[in-house]
């Protein structure tokens, strides 16, 4: 996978980047999109040799899967916080039982936000027809959207892997309750500034 991975291109321009989702017909209409975009590259590289999705235990299915179970994750390395959320307490434990071991691949990048006319998010508002449900609902309550990001620089690849060993390490996060009042299921979380008992392997791109 790493040899693999390391041939992505790092620039990924927001436009272009969306355009290209579209055309895939591939979660383009999402706002976070870098996400999105980053999975829709490692399901093109990688198709050969992993399976897409992964397992599926409870409502959670995990990206991919090789000899174990892989989650899909990005994060902007200027955030305020640390932490990244990872995926569902459980279905990480049972991963883990069954294959001895769970694996994240974690992209880093350098952003750039939507300037204050927020162009950017008009645009793309326009390519999806007009704004949805929730930003109708969002603009009655008059609550600020957050700024869009315009551009990502693939900075690293991290690979992640948690056993047995240093499950206990991950940090455990509640997220309050769903819409039909029924409590989340708790997600295990990691702060990127402690990964040395998971880092695996890594990729830094120049």
């Amino acid at each position: 996978m790493k040899p693999i991975l390391a041939n992505l291109s790092p620039e990924w321009e927001g436009r272009a980047s969306i355009l290209e989702m579209k055309s895939a017909n591939f979660q383009w209409r999402q706002m976070e999109w870098i996400g999105f975009y980053f999975e829709l590259l490692c399901r093109r590289v990688l198709k050969d040799v992993l399976q897409f999705p992964g397992d599926r235990f409870g409502n959670v299915s995990f990206d991919m899967k090789g000899s174990l179970n892989w989650d899909l994750k990005t994060k902007a390395i200027r955030s305020d916080s640390h932490e990244m959320i990872l995926n569902d307490q459980a279905a990480i434990a049972t991963s883990v039982t069954q294959y001895g071991r769970h694996g994240f691949v974690v992209a880093l990048c350098d952003v750039e936000y939507n300037d204050n006319d927020r162009t950017f998010q008009q645009w793309h508002t326009e390519l999806k027809g007009g704004p949805t449900a929730y930003e109708e609902e969002r603009i009655e309550r008059t609550s600020v959207s957050r700024y869009r990001k315009t551009h990502a620089r693939l900075t690293e690849i991290l690979f992640l892997l948690i056993d047995s060993e240093n499950l206990k390490d991950l940090d455990l996060m509640r997220q309050g309750r769903n819409s039909n009042g029924r409590p989340r299921a708790p997600k295990y979380s990691l702060n990127l500034e402690y990964i040395d008992p998971f880092l695996s392997d890594r990729i830094v791109f120049r």
